[in-house]
Parts: C-alpha cells; structure tokens; sequence
C-alpha cells in the first residue's frame, strides 16, 4: 500500500506528463486511499444536482456544483461556495462524472490561490463505451468504492 507522499508524488508527475496546472491527477482508487491517509483531505463532488440525486451520492463528499442542470450554465458562485465549504490548505480532490468538469474546477480553484488541488480521473461514472453506456470502463462506482443511491 502506498504512502501518502508517494500518491501524491505520482499525481504530480501525472499532472506534469500531462501540462495540467494544477497540483496532480489521481485514479479513483488513489484517490480513496489518500482521503484514508489524509483526515483533512476533501473529496469535492462538482456533479449536478440531478446527477447526484438520480445516480448517487459520495459519502461525506463537499457537493458543489460546476454547473446546474438543465442546461449545465456554469455556477458563477463555485469559487465562492468552495471556500466557505472547504479550508484553504486542505488537499482538494474534484470529481464530477467523467473528470472532464474536475478538471476545470480544478483549473478554477488553482486560479483562485488554492494551491493543492486535484483532479479524479475517470470520474463517477467513467468514460463511455463502445455501446455509448458509462459504468463499463473505469470511475468511482465502477472501482467499487463507496457511494449510495
């Protein structure tokens, strides 16, 4: 099992292999493991309403949405809701359902001077697969950590 600095070390270098500026990129089972090892680490659920209303919850997950459903405009108030939600210091981990929105409230949150932010690769729900269906190829539920309909 590894270390709490080296999952981090890993996602720093993933993030560098992959231009992202913000500090890392995790799987989702990283991901897990690190808010085991970390007690102050958030995980922050960037999904929409309806999507965690419809598909599941993450327990004791920080729900901030990036954009709301219907129509999916941007929350013009994430910036501003994370940080009453969330402290300044603490390892912020996104997700949302395939780590395409994470990604950029993770990119936001970095803009914003919050220095220790991370994306969950493979999101929720993961990618789809050749029949168009999620669940199939990677994500959280897929990697059977916890959730809750």
């Amino acid at each position: 099992m590894p270390k709490l600095s080296q999952l981090l070390e890993l996602a720093g270098e993933r993030a560098k292999a992959l231009g992202l500026p913000y500090a890392g990129a995790l799987t989702p089972r990283e991901t897990a493991e690190i808010l085991k090892l970390a007690p102050g680490a958030r995980l922050v659920d960037v999904r929409s309403r309806a999507e965690l209303d419809w598909v599941g919850r993450i327990p004791q997950a920080v729900e901030i949405e990036w954009a709301f459903y219907p129509g999916m405009a941007e929350n013009p108030h994430f910036i501003a809701q994370l940080r009453q939600q969330v402290d300044r210091e603490a390892l912020l981990f996104f997700l949302s359902r395939s780590g395409r929105r994470s990604d950029l409230a993770a990119r936001a949150a970095t803009e914003a001077g919050l220095t220790n932010c991370y994306n969950v690769l493979e999101g929720f729900e993961g990618d789809k697969d050749a029949n168009g269906q999620r669940n199939t190829i990677g994500g959280w539920r897929l990697a059977g950590l916890p959730w809750a309909q």
